[in-house]
């Protein structure tokens, strides 16, 4: 054999080799990323267990006992002012899926019930929201969806996939924080109970915050600051615009994420509220896996929209905070009408051929005086806004305050077009 040969053999060998290694790692990396490769294969270590009216807390051998074993009890009643677990139980686990249906969904009501979610028996929860933001229905506000942690099928039930690992034990308490009785309850929590807890291991949390007129030049908290090592999940927001500012846009804001003790500035800054879902020039409905517009009304001037974080994680070792701007824009003939009109609004830029800048803080510049030609203008504005966001964190208990109360969550619920 020439050398030449030998050299193009061992080139041949060493390229096989190479690929082979290439295919073996591919396949082992779907079968570690995809849930796919789970479904065939059986788990010893994990025990099944729901949760539900005909056997509460998932008890084994103990499901359908009432009536003979024929349906006897498969929803429950929650009267006004009162509470029903939904899970209670000690033990290391996780929980997989929830689903819930009632028969009052109207926004009221959606606003007027509280989800909360204890972890390792802390008292304090680490989830606290009314139930229809938690499960991603903005404004109280039902509509077909699905996407990657939530679903709506038919806008008559709530799903959610989110996993919730626990340590020591889990309980899941729905508030009726209305004036009026729930006449029924329908829910299922799947979960798996394990032997033992996996220290890189996060506890779920979810926190709902509303400003019914945010104030102008001042950034929204869609998180405020938390406390800990963890990841920022993503959000589910509302916005009741404002109709002093017509049919202008209201989502020039840019999401701000302050991360690991970020305090002036942010590490991470979007380029608008559209921007931040993945859409652009405006927002309209669209359902997708990782982001999302459910509601999106002209008339009623509402948006809800929301996007997770998984193909791109937002990490953070010490403290995490989320902020979006309340920016909207139109004209600069139609915006120096609003601020004619004593509209609350403070002119930050105009854009015609490029973006001029003269926005100072403290100060607010008459727009019909500003000699620039006739673009598009933005402005600080003031709206009615919502979140809920969710995190992980390395703790079963956060340091945010306590969820708002049921007047602020139900107050101005807008089901008609606004004068």
């Amino acid at each position: 054999m020439s050398i030449t040969k030998s050299i193009a053999v061992k080139l041949a060998i060493k390229w096989s080799l190479i690929f082979a290694l290439v295919i073996m790692f591919a396949h082992a990396t779907m079968a570690q990323s995809s849930s796919a490769g789970s479904v065939y294969q059986f788990d010893g270590n994990a025990e099944t267990r729901w949760s539900s009216p005909e056997n509460l807390n998932g008890k084994k051998g103990a499901g359908g006992k009432e009536n003979n074993g024929a349906k006897g009890h498969p929803a429950d009643w929650i009267e006004a002012g009162s509470s029903k677990a939904l899970l209670d139980i000690r033990g290391t686990g996780i929980i997989n899926r929830i689903w819930i249906t009632i028969d009052d969904r109207s926004p009221q009501m959606l606003r007027s019930l509280k989800i909360e979610m204890f972890w390792d028996g802390e008292k304090k929860p680490a989830v606290s929201a009314p139930i229809g933001d938690f499960f991603g229905v903005g404004l109280g506000r039902t509509t077909a969806f699905q996407n990657v942690f939530f679903a709506d099928p038919e806008a008559r039930s709530f799903i959610c996939y989110i996993p919730m690992p626990f340590k020591k034990g889990a309980r899941i308490v729905i508030t009726n924080e209305s004036k009026l009785k729930l006449h029924n309850i329908y829910f299922d929590v799947d979960y798996s109970l394990l032997p033992e807890w996996n220290n890189s291991n996060m506890y779920f949390h979810a926190a709902w915050r509303r400003d019914t007129a945010t104030t102008l030049a001042q950034d929204f908290e869609i998180l405020p600051r938390v406390k800990g090592r963890g990841r920022f999940l993503g959000v589910n927001m509302g916005v009741n615009a404002n109709p002093v500012y017509g049919k202008s846009w209201f989502g020039e804001g840019e999401v701000k994420m302050y991360l690991d003790g970020d305090r002036d500035y942010p590490s991470i800054n979007g380029t608008g509220t559209e921007d931040y879902i993945g859409t652009g020039w405006g927002q309209a409905k669209f359902i997708n896996q990782y982001s999302g517009c459910t509601v999106a009304s002209d008339s009623l001037l509402q948006w809800a929209f929301y996007r997770f974080h998984v193909p791109d994680p937002v990490y953070f070792k010490t403290d995490c905070r989320i902020t979006m701007q309340q920016i909207g824009g139109d004209t600069k003939q139609k915006v120096a009408g609003f601020q004619a009109a004593k509209a609350p609004l403070i002119p930050i830029t105009t854009y015609d051929d490029k973006l001029h800048m003269f926005y100072k803080k403290g100060e607010v510049q008459q727009l019909d005086k500003i000699a620039l030609t006739d673009g598009w203008a933005n402005f600080y504005r003031s709206d009615d806004v919502s979140a809920t966001a969710y995190f992980y964190l390395d703790k079963p208990a956060d340091n945010l305050p306590a969820l708002q109360p049921v007047a602020i969550r139900t107050t101005q619920m807008r089901d008609k077009a606004p004068k």
